[in-house]
């Protein structure tokens, strides 16, 4: 009897373990985005398919298999040389279904697209679990475009219409109207309007130079991963500005502005437009986190979070998903990084 309690005591320890070293805490990730179902939460994130973790407190993570095995067929005949690393999802709730917006894009060019994947559920025991590719929803090409379709942002108008925010470089972000099914655009993408750039000259007529190493094409608007979030009378446009995935040389910090249209003019605190460099930093780099950026804003039983990565000085660089409580002061958001 003293040798099958021993065996049942060792097992049940052994099976806990086993659990516990699936769950991990101070993740890896890259541009996150965070959603809950039911009592999980489910971050996806840049990476080989699609990153994607679950958690029932928001600390500690399991890593679940990502959202594509096998790079779409679109991606590879529409990206010369693209494999599987995906960039930048977006997960949003409509109509029964859960929408992952994403970007897979060739590097420093704006050959690049947004496409859409559909689920009925996140969690992948549910029999229901399956993710269908609807394929691209727009796309930019070098020479035809002044603008790149990366970092998608779902957000929807006030009269639920839907739009699609996105950009990087270039001319800046952007933003286009979906069709009410939101698996199309609905509007001519050769006119669309610029929600936020670095560019302070309103009569310029070229990009800004690039500087540093950074890529000729793209130039030296340094400005991507739209996020708008809707609070109170105001949507609220997040944005991330100066150069990430640079390790412990990265710059990366988050500004935001706030407009009660949702296609703008978005202004920062002291009223400059972000269309013309305004911002104002929610969140900046530290002894701690060499840069902090692409963010998300989810409100979780009326509590405001931040979701972003920032580049851990303690841990060589390394991304790492932060998440912090976002709080409001007279009407802008404030948030105080954590070690």
């Amino acid at each position: 009897m003293k040798k099958i309690y021993l065996f049942l005591l060792f097992f049940i320890a052994g099976s806990a373990f086993a659990v516990a070293q699936d769950l991990k805490t101070d993740i890896s990730v890259h541009d996150p985005v965070m959603i809950r179902q039911d009592s999980t939460y489910y971050v996806f994130s840049t990476g080989w398919g699609i990153g994607v973790w679950s958690s029932k407190d928001m600390l500690h993570w399991k890593q679940e298999k990502p959202v594509f095995d096998k790079a779409p067929q679109w991606t590879v005949d529409s990206i010369p040389g693209f494999r599987n690393h995906i960039w930048a999802p977006d997960i949003s709730y409509y109509n029964g279904m859960y929408y992952l917006y994403y970007a897979v894009s060739a590097f420093g060019k704006n050959t690049s697209c947004i496409g859409l994947a559909i689920n009925k559920t996140l969690n992948p025991a549910d029999s229901a679990f399956k993710w269908i590719d609807k394929g691209v929803i727009i796309e930019s090409r070098p020479e035809k475009d002044n603008w790149n379709a990366i970092d998608p942002n779902l957000i929807t108008d006030k009269d639920g219409t839907p739009y699609l925010a996105f950009g990087s470089f270039w001319e800046g972000l952007k933003i286009v109207r979906l069709k009410k099914d939101r698996l199309s655009i609905d509007e001519d993408q050769t006119k669309l309007i610029t929600l936020a750039s670095r560019q302070k000259d309103e009569s310029a007529k070229t990009n800004m130079p690039s500087v540093d190493s950074n890529r000729v094409d793209a130039g030296g608007n340094a400005i991507e991963a739209p996020f708008i979030f809707r609070k109170g009378a105001y949507f609220y446009l997040f944005a991330s500005i100066d150069y990430c995935c640079k390790g412990p040389k990265s710059t990366y910090k988050m500004i935001v502005g706030r407009s009660k249209k949702l296609l703008g003019p978005y202004v920062d605190e002291n009223n400059i437009p972000m269309q013309y460099g305004g911002g104002t930093i929610v969140l900046a780099g530290d002894k701690n986190w060499y840069g902090v950026g692409h963010n998300a804003v989810c409100d979780f039983n009326g509590t405001d979070y931040l979701i972003f990565h920032g580049y851990d000085a303690a841990d060589r660089g390394i991304s790492k998903l932060r998440i912090e409580k976002l709080s409001w002061k007279k009407g802008w958001p404030v948030v105080a990084l954590a070690r």
